[in-house]
This record gives C-alpha cells, structure tokens and sequence, in this order.
C-alpha cells in the first residue's frame, strides 16, 4: 500500500471519529461511550499517519497531491 493510500485510510478514520461524536451528542444514553470509541479512532488514525511519515517516506505525487 502506498503512503498516500494509508493517508486516505487515516482520514476517513478522522471522519468515523467526527461522526462517533456527533452520534454522541445525539444519544446521551451511550455518549460516554461512543466519545471513547471516537478518541481511540482518532489515536489510531495518527498512528497511521505518523507510521507513513516515519516509515513509508515521502507521499507519492497523486492526484490529490499534484
């Protein structure tokens, strides 16, 4: 999988995240939970994007990136 692959995947994880917190604010009986979830998301997603930095190298012209 190339670099701007993985980056693709830690942003829609960003976006998982958001919409947890949204649903969040919408349903206070699971609130506490649906927040945790969205922060371990979140975490993970930078994981990723921190994995791409250290170890993958610069992002490979694309698209998005041209």
């Amino acid at each position: 999988m190339h670099s701007a692959a993985v980056l693709q995947e830690a942003q829609k994880l960003h976006n998982v995240s958001d919409r947890l917190e949204s649903l969040a604010d919408l349903h206070p009986v699971v609130s506490e939970a649906l927040l945790s979830i969205s922060g371990n998301i979140r975490h993970i997603a930078a994981i990723l994007e921190v994995l791409v930095v250290t170890k993958m190298g610069p992002i490979e012209p694309g698209p998005a990136n041209a």
